[in-house]
């Protein structure tokens, strides 16, 4: 079947693959792109188009951005497109049943886990963190719940030690575009029959905070190495190191930080985004260091320990563990908080 209208409904980085392979398919006609409104971003707080807009423009596309998806001037738009069918990567908002049952063959939609598993907002995230072997993207067929509908496709792939949030990411949304633009022609000459998804292995993935890449080094160094790839770019995993005073007044590796008497302001720990590391077999208290030279900084945790390879101090740049220590030495016995 070919020239089905598509409404293409995305709005982040993820949703880019899926829109760029509609357009570059001959079985689909996308006839309209939604996305959420522009939003004020950086330090002048300028207005900033989302990636699918900036897509849809380039293509001379018609551009919808209602504030709210339930919007009845908005859902009155996408009836007078008359859609076949509805794709939907990443848009962000909740489709109400006047957009659900609008198109003749409903709306599709790209989600990066192989559900039922890490149903939500941070599917990626959460496979990594939580250790698993293998990962994937789900092509399914839209109901009213949170990503409880109907399975049409699958495609798995395996999570490799190199992975991180960023290349998992990029991986699954060349996967999901592709095995979107295979399912959809296929789905609506009647190929493909949905199934609705099992009971068994439902999971959810929350909304990741900022507050989650905080490191606790009581974990085991496994646990903490998942923690930063997971939340590599974003939030980044993250620990405190104490400050340049308190580091200086250290004078061997068994003595506690000597706190400095003053009556001015106190000095602050500085906050260490690790960027890259890996874990080791070896012991030691949790968040002590244990040895830091050109081969990183290995820190204790509550199993094993994890050596730091990349790293970034607060307002500087990403530094290599080599390059790291040449300007802020670390001796053993420093904690990391």
């Amino acid at each position: 079947m070919a020239g089905l209208r598509i409404i293409f409904m995305g709005t982040a980085e993820l949703s880019c693959a899926s829109l760029e392979a509609l357009l570059h398919s001959a079985a689909c006609e996308v006839v309209a792109v939604v996305t959420q409104p522009d939003r004020p971003k950086g330090r002048e707080l300028k207005l900033q188009s989302s990636p699918v807009k900036e897509i849809a423009a380039r293509g001379g596309l018609p551009v919808l951005q209602p504030e709210k998806a339930r919007d009845e001037k908005f859902i009155g738009e996408l009836r007078r497109l008359q859609p076949d069918m509805i794709a939907v990567a990443a848009y962000g908002q909740i489709l109400p049943p006047g957009i659900l049952d609008l198109p003749r063959f409903g709306c599709v939609n790209v989600h990066t886990s192989l559900l039922p598993k890490y149903r939500g907002a941070s599917p990626i995230q959460s496979a990594i963190l939580n250790g698993d072997a293998e990962t994937g993207v789900t092509i399914m067929k839209m109901d009213a719940g949170m990503d409880t509908g109907a399975i049409l496709a699958q495609e798995k792939t395996p999570i490799h030690p190199g992975d991180n949030g960023q290349t998992l990411h990029d991986r699954l949304a060349q996967m999901g575009a592709q095995l979107l633009v295979r399912t959809i022609p296929d789905f609506a000459a009647g190929k493909i029959q949905p199934r609705p998804q099992p009971a068994d292995g439902v999971s959810h993935a929350p909304k990741i905070r900022k507050e989650d890449g905080r490191i606790d080094w009581t974990q085991p160094a496994r646990a903490i190495w998942n923690r930063v790839r997971a939340f590599t770019p974003w939030p980044g995993a993250f620990t405190h190191l104490p400050s340049p005073r308190e580091i200086s007044q250290r004078t061997d590796s068994t003595r506690e930080i000597i706190q400095p008497i003053s009556r001015g302001k106190q000095p602050q720990p500085h906050l260490l985004k690790i960027w890259q590391a890996e874990p080791i077999e070896e012991a030691g208290a949790p968040g002590e260091i244990l040895r830091a030279d050109k081969n990183g900084i290995v820190v204790g945790c509550g199993g094993g320990a994890l050596r730091i390879l990349t790293m970034q101090r607060e307002g500087g740049r990403r530094l290599s563990a080599p390059e790291f220590l040449a300007g802020h030495p670390l001796r053993p016995g420093i904690k990391l908080v």
